[in-house]
């Protein structure tokens, strides 16, 4: 019989009691790669887009965008869709899933818009 082979996933930096990373300034795509899988998510081209712009606000503000901004930023691509495709994209949720996989702090408040 052969040794079943060892799977090494990726270490994540420290993440606080509910899933999401204590420090936003350590995410990396890798990071963001090892949190969707532990969501059953495999990112494609519009996940990557929603979370390189959850990324740049979150870089020039400091704080996660409002689910409202993410939608808006896909109306672009998806007139009058926006809402409907984060919901497809990110199912059980913005804050749940787009925020933990892109590397936010858990919000305190929310609009879902």
């Amino acid at each position: 019989m052969h040794a079943a082979a060892e799977i090494r996933l990726p270490a994540l930096p420290p993440l606080d009691g509910e899933g999401y990373l204590v420090e936003p300034s350590d995410w990396n795509e890798d990071v963001a790669r090892e949190l969707a899988r532990r969501q059953q998510i495999l990112l494609g081209p519009d996940h990557w887009d929603v979370i390189r712009f959850m990324r740049a606000a979150w870089e020039e503000r400091q704080v996660a965008p409002d689910a409202r901004h993410a939608m808006r930023h896909l109306d672009r691509r998806y007139p009058g869709a926006g809402r409907r495709r984060l919901f497809e994209l990110f199912p059980y949720g913005y804050v749940a899933q787009a925020c933990r996989i892109a590397g936010m702090k858990r919000p305190r408040a929310w609009s879902t818009g």
